[in-house]
């Protein structure tokens, strides 16, 4: 996948949620909460793909709005699943510290984008 970052963070934190989904279902017998992770935190490099293809700059940093709001909604059914004992704090930490460091990434280069699209 080369050496873009956020590309390789946002995959690899993608299979870290369906690991994490399947054990949710498995384990603790969740099917609700989990689903909705699964949907938003493998949504985040979905975006981020769909970005290197877009169509504009507007485009480009619509699509990365889009993986910074699914970033920030992984952070909250994290939290939910954590408040209800269905993940430990050991669990909780590990996947959530990543999920931070994804929507900082994202929110930087959003950011960015923004500004240069200001300076045109």
């Amino acid at each position: 996948m080369g050496d873009n970052i956020v590309k390789n963070k946002s995959f690899q934190f993608a299979v870290r949620i369906v690991k994490l989904y399947q054990y949710l279902c498995s384990e603790k017998k969740e099917f609700v909460l989990s689903k909705q992770l699964l949907r938003c935190g493998t949504s985040i490099g979905a975006m981020v793909r769909e970005a290197e293809h877009a169509e504009s700059k507007q485009d480009f940093i619509h699509k990365f709005g889009i993986a910074q709001k699914e970033a920030n909604e992984v952070v909250y059914w994290l939290e939910l699943l954590k408040a209800t004992d269905y993940l430990n704090e050991k669990e909780y930490d590990s996947i959530s510290e990543e999920a931070v460091v994804i929507l900082k990434l994202i929110t930087s280069i959003l950011k960015t984008s923004k500004a240069q699209l200001k300076t045109k």
